[in-house]
């Protein structure tokens, strides 16, 4: 059995790790060459180190870019402006892939595409993410009430002090329409806002509160 057919009989989707690969050289003397071989021929990608996909001619679907986010650095969840973009609620598409994490801050530049994760302190990470799937392939994401949060919480630019400035903030920076806002569950955002316990996502949750309907 060829590596190719080894690797497509043991992983169910698209993506694999270093260990899967390796059982499949197994029998090659030199696997680490094997391995080089097989990325220059375009068969497999390296996502980055330790992960591994099918090259296009070897794919039975795309690959999960959200599901990608999970693995590639972790432990994190798709938030921020590609969650927003991912629920329609801005208008613009985002290129980077943005993530958070309780790690520290880091980007990775792959071959298929940017992934970009920013850190949040434990007590501000759990609360609000949810386990969604396309095409079959579960991934983590932060809710549409979380993803808000956590782009205006980690927002440098915005100081949020006042209530006032959320109006503009929200419609002209971020650009969300207010039926967009009118569709975010309240109760979860104070929920959320409880567990962030910080003054800027207090005002986003009462400004929201006010505009509400």
């Amino acid at each position: 059995m060829d590596v190719m057919t080894c690797l497509r009989e043991k992983v169910p989707g698209e993506v694999f790790d270093y260990q899967v690969l390796m059982d499949c050289l197994s029998r090659y003397r030199k696997p680490r060459d094997a391995v080089t071989r097989l990325l220059s021929s375009g068969r497999i990608i390296r996502i980055k180190k330790g992960i591994y996909s099918f090259g296009q001619a070897y794919r039975r679907a795309p690959i999960s870019r959200e599901y990608l986010a999970n693995l590639i650095y972790g432990p994190s969840y798709v938030s921020l402006d590609y969650a927003l973009y991912y629920y329609g609620m801005i208008p613009e598409r985002v290129h980077s892939l943005t993530s958070v994490t309780i790690n520290r801050s880091r980007s990775f530049d792959t071959p298929v595409g940017l992934f970009s994760y920013r850190t949040l302190p434990d007590s501000k990470y759990s609360i609000g993410a949810i386990l969604d799937s396309i095409s079959g392939t579960s991934f983590m994401i932060a809710s549409p009430e979380k993803a808000l949060v956590d782009k205006v919480w980690t927002d440098r630019r915005f100081s949020g002090k006042r209530l006032s400035d959320y109006k503009n903030y929200l419609a002209d920076d971020l650009r969300i329409e207010q039926a967009e806002l009118d569709r975010l569950d309240m109760e979860v955002l104070r929920i959320i806002a409880e567990s962030f316990a910080s003054l800027k996502v207090n005002n986003l949750v009462s400004f929201l509160s006010r505009t509400e309907g």
